[in-house]
């Protein structure tokens, strides 16, 4: 495809897909797309460990790895933030929901050492380290999640030759990343599962791409949020994208490590069924609704924590719950939620990700030309 995200990247079709299972990124970059690896949580000898075994899977094709480095987080500048600096109401709180669905709450405080890489990462030194081990593979895109990626990041991927992507959700945040000297604008609509903005995918692309052009810019943009089908990348490169940045749609494919409970979930829930909420990060990230994510908007719930405490507090207890809904929990099973976009509306048939790839390019083409057929002769 004449496309700049493909002749930059060096793949066949701009469809990117963003997973924490490698086996997803493995399969997406062999399928003509590009896979991108979320090693945001990873201590640095994980991160080695699974992209080494994407290196020896994945056929020379180019992948990409993502991280976490955000602007504004607790402790930036001080230090990590650990379990001590968490109120004892948010223990107590998370405790109790727990109890209410039958879930013994028992060893969560405990666990909550076992989240504090997920704070490490994002202070200059974890960071260092997450991209050393990354640079030493063939990486093709280093992508930062949350804000400006660090100095480090952008001066390894020159060094490297390697393109580095930011993930935007306002005009504003896209030109002050071009600014900076991104590479690849991920531009992510509200709908989108994870961390999100406000401004939905329909309006923000095309107001990101007239910005990029009245600055004489020429980033490629990838349209993210809500995007499930080649005919909505289709109509994001339309509005000026160069391609799209996936991530709810592989969280269902046979390859992917989602809890089983939660893929039944997502292949039976509508666009409705979905909340944005700090609950889990402490940043407004997009969500499958639940009791859990109900319980933290009621009157009387503590307010989530800012990044990365809330996740200290959120992340043992929906592991946990994780765990028992795969037993047969039946209180675990109604907590049990993961991110996921608006777009889990169209998510209805489980498949394998080679398939959803194909499925893109077909459903893509097949857009391209029913828009033909309105251009008269």
């Amino acid at each position: 495809m004449q496309s700049p995200i493909c002749a930059m990247l060096g793949i066949e079709f701009p469809l990117l897909a963003f997973s924490h299972c490698r086996d997803v990124v493995v399969a997406v970059s062999k399928a003509g797309g590009m896979g991108v690896f979320g090693a945001a949580s990873l201590p640095a000898e994980r991160l080695e460990e699974e992209l080494a075994w994407i290196d020896e899977h994945i056929g020379g094709r180019p992948y990409g790895v993502d991280l976490i480095v955000p602007n504004s987080f607790a402790g930036k500048g001080d230090g990590p933030a650990g379990p001590a600096q968490v109120p004892d109401a948010h223990r107590k709180f998370t405790a109790g929901l727990l109890e209410q669905h039958g879930v013994d709450a028992a060893g969560l405080s405990e666990a909550m050492a076992g989240r504090q890489s997920f704070g490490d990462n994002m202070h200059a030194d974890g960071a260092a380290k997450l991209l050393e081990v990354a640079f030493r593979h063939p990486i093709a895109l280093i992508a930062n999640a949350l804000g400006v990626p660090p100095q480090l990041m952008l001066d390894l991927g020159k060094r490297h030759g390697v393109p580095v992507a930011a993930l935007v959700g306002t005009r504003d945040h896209a030109l002050t990343q071009v600014r900076a000297g991104v590479d690849i604008l991920v531009v992510a609509g509200g709908e989108a599962g994870g961390h999100c903005g406000e401004v939905a995918t329909m309006v923000l692309v095309p107001e990101v791409a007239a910005a990029v052009e009245a600055v004489g810019a020429t980033t490629p943009i990838l349209a993210a949020g809500g995007i499930v089908t080649g005919r909505q990348m289709a109509a994001a490169m339309a509005m000026g994208a160069h391609g799209a940045w996936t991530g709810s749609v592989w969280l269902t494919t046979a390859e992917a490590e989602t809890n089983p409970i939660v893929k039944e979930k997502m292949l039976a829930a509508s666009s409705r069924d979905t909340v944005r909420s700090k609950s889990r990060t402490g940043k407004p990230s997009r969500q499958l609704r639940s009791p859990w994510t109900d319980a933290w908007e009621v009157e009387g719930a503590p307010k989530p924590l800012p990044m990365p405490l809330q996740s200290l507090v959120s992340e043992p207890a929906l592991r946990k719950i994780d765990k028992l809904s795969e037993g047969g929990h039946e209180g675990a099973k109604a907590l049990a939620t993961y991110w996921v976009g608006q777009g889990v509306g169209l998510m209805n048939e489980a498949m394998g990700a080679g398939q959803v790839v194909q499925e893109f390019k077909e459903d893509w083409i097949a857009a391209c030309e029913r828009l033909n057929g309105f251009i008269g002769e």
